[in-house]
This record gives structure tokens, sequence and C-alpha cells, in this order.
């Protein structure tokens, strides 16, 4: 019987060797065979899945996106609540999480950013929200002003793309040490209760 090969796990390890590497050493110490190393693995699997390095770091440069997008996911569902404000709060306090993965995935992409000005597709790194999230919390806004009774303002597109700009920052400065969760939280609550009213 031929074995089974799980390419997707394989592809996830080895980007999982980028995400360490990079964290530890900046993006520029990363190279085929310190992946290789770190994941365990022959240079010759690296090459059967990645073209080049610059592919590799572009899909660890992906999947990191994703994951960061999926604990906005998870911090949504764990806050169990129809109240508008409080999952427009959920999504933003899942960029600014003193959890040892956010602050992993934090640090990684802003050693990509980095590499931005010599590859332009690099430069989503650190963008802060993509156009379904800037709907979806625009969304949340105009509704959490309605449940608090303000007059709509029109400019809720606008109070979105400030939010995720201010919590990727605020994010970043976590993942640094420059600042504590809780120092991060009451800037955002203030930014929140600014645009609520």
């Amino acid at each position: 019987m031929p074995k089974i090969v799980d390419h997707e796990a394989r592809r996830a390890r080895l980007v999982e060797a980028v995400w360490s590497l990079t964290v530890r050493g900046g993006i520029e110490q990363v190279s085929l065979r310190k992946v290789a190393e770190e994941a365990g693995v022959s240079m010759g699997q690296i090459q059967h899945y990645y073209s080049s390095m610059q592919a590799l770091i572009r899909d660890a440069l992906d999947r990191a996106t994703r994951a960061v997008n999926a604990t906005i996911e998870n911090a949504v569902a764990a806050a169990d609540t129809t109240s508008p404000e409080a999952v427009l709060r959920a999504c933003l306090y899942a960029l600014i999480s003193p959890a040892q993965e956010s602050t992993r995935l934090m640090r990684f992409a802003l050693a990509a950013a980095g590499r931005a000005v010599s590859d332009p597709t690099m430069a989503k790194a650190l963008a802060p929200a993509d156009d379904d999230l800037l709907t979806l919390t625009a969304g949340l806004i105009a509704a959490a002003r309605e449940e608090r009774g303000s007059e709509p303002r029109g400019e809720e597109r606008t109070d979105a793309d400030i939010c995720w700009s201010l919590a990727t920052s605020l994010g970043v400065d976590v993942a640094l040490g420059y600042r504590t969760p809780e120092a991060a939280e009451h800037l955002l609550d203030h930014h929140v209760e600014q645009i609520l009213r």
C-alpha cells in the first residue's frame, strides 16, 4: 500500500520553521538550509514544495495573515454575544492579545514588512485590514451607534479603517514590548468611545 503523504502538513511545518527563525534572528537570517534544519527535513523537500526562498517567505506571510484573521474570528466566537459594540471590541482586541502565538505572528509580520521596500508583494504584511473586514467593521460601528442611540455620521468606513490602523499599530507595540496589552486596550477603548458617541 502506497504511503499517504500529507502535503499540507509538510508545507505548514516549513512555514512554522520560517516563523520561528524569523522571530529569533530576523528575516535576513532565514535560508533554505536553516529552514531545513529547523523543520528537520532535507533541502530537497523544501525545493519540492517551493521554487525559491521568496516563494516560501510569501507563503509564510500569507499563512500568518490567515492565522491573524482566524484569531479575530475566534475572539468574536469566544465573546458569545450579539451586541455589535461587544463584537467590535472583541475584533479589535484580538490584535493586541498577549498570547504567545499572536505575539509571534505580529513579530513575523513586522520582520517581513521590511522586505516590502524591495518586494512590493510583501507590502501587505502589516496592512491594517482588507476590504471585507472594513465592510464588516463599518457595519458593526453603524449598528453599535444605533444600539447606543447615537446619530449616524456616514463615516463608518473611514472610522473602521482608523480602528484597524490603530489596532495594528498597538498590536506591534505589544508584540515588541513597547506597551502592555492593558495600555493598548485602554487606548482602543478611548478610540471606540469617541467613534460611538
